[in-house]
């Protein structure tokens, strides 16, 4: 399952617990201290973290399809600038993730093999097509504004390579979400066919923004472990309330209505109250289903292929270079 990684000794990293193993895992998950990688950990506890930064991995290079179909259709050459830089920082967390992956043991390729088989899944967000520039902006906006919303508590998971890498990423994805945020402000501020047109992106990166939170808590297979292994800090719905309660004062800013009649402000909870969720519709997209689907993965599989005489020049530099130091050492 990991490669070639090692496995290590009773207590070691990848060995069979013992029970002073076990109790220091434990009294680092209690301390809300981190684990290392050279720490033991339970073998689910290992799973449940391949599983789900990989999955975050391949949701940042799949994500950059959508955006990086807009590049060349920029309205400006200041908006081709900004989205190139966007479309490569979400290039470098992929990395940064598929790095934080492996010291888990488990090597990129494998990770990769299981993304372009469907065995392991991306965000379903990057499902939907790109129709127009303003959905530009409201990838930004939503997509990334959920992502923020997601990923800060990340931060302070229990395992430190994701939580380092997190820092990084949130920082950037901050900025991504300001671009979102200025496009939709100056279309809706435009002409009224460029109001149109942002609010029409809108109505569509509405919903599947609230489904990327993922299904609701009670029906959240991995939810409760995570928490309580200090992975996850709160909950689907937590984060997903809180999504809402932050952009709908911002949706007023820019002159956008959010496509939700039952949408209102609740005195007595303090958030708001917002509709119900077509969850058939997400089911139906992770299953593979969804518009875009199909696309996305021939498109990663095109490119991981056309890449394949850049990965073994890599590699034969590497042996050579590798060859040279053995020389001079001998």
């Amino acid at each position: 399952m990991y490669g070639n990684y090692d496995p290590g000794t009773a207590g070691g990293p990848d060995g069979p617990p013992d029970q002073d193993a076990q109790q220091r895992f434990d009294q680092l998950i209690e301390g809300d201290q981190r684990i290392e990688p050279r720490d033991w950990m339970p073998d689910a506890y290992r799973k449940t973290l391949i599983r789900q930064i990989a999955q975050h991995a391949h949701s940042e290079i799949i994500g950059m399809q959508p955006e990086g179909n807009w590049i060349t259709r920029a309205p400006s050459l200041r908006r081709k600038a900004i989205l190139i830089a966007k479309v490569q920082d979400e290039a470098g967390h992929g990395l940064y993730l598929y790095s934080a992956t492996e010291t888990l043991g488990i090597d990129r390729e494998e990770l990769l093999d299981r993304l372009h088989d469907g065995r392991q899944k991306y965000s379903s967000i990057f499902n939907y097509p790109t129709l127009n520039w303003a959905d530009v902006g409201a990838i930004g906006w939503l997509v990334d504004g959920a992502a923020i919303m997601n990923q800060v508590p990340l931060c302070r998971c229990s395992y430190g390579p994701y939580a380092r890498a997190m820092v990084r990423i949130c920082k950037e994805e901050s900025f991504h979400q300001r671009q979102g945020f200025e496009i939709l402000h100056t279309l809706s501020h435009g002409t009224t066919d460029q109001k149109a047109m942002a609010q029409d992106a809108v109505n569509r990166y509405w919903w599947p923004s609230l489904m990327m939170f993922g299904p609701p808590d009670g029906e959240s297979s991995h939810s409760a472990q995570s928490t309580a292994w200090g992975i996850k800090r709160f909950s689907n719905d937590e984060l997903r309330q809180r999504f809402v309660d932050m952009t709908v004062p911002q949706a007023e800013v820019l002159g956008l209505s959010l496509p939700d009649e039952d949408l209102r402000w609740n005195a007595e909870r303090g958030h708001y109250d917002f509709g119900a969720i077509d969850w058939d519709e997400f089911a139906r997209v992770i299953r593979g289903d969804g518009p875009c689907n199909a696309e996305r993965l021939q498109r990663r599989r095109q490119a991981h292929d056309d890449g394949e005489w850049v990965r073994e020049a890599a590699q034969a530099y590497a042996d050579k270079h590798a060859i040279k130091q053995e020389a001079r050492a001998s």
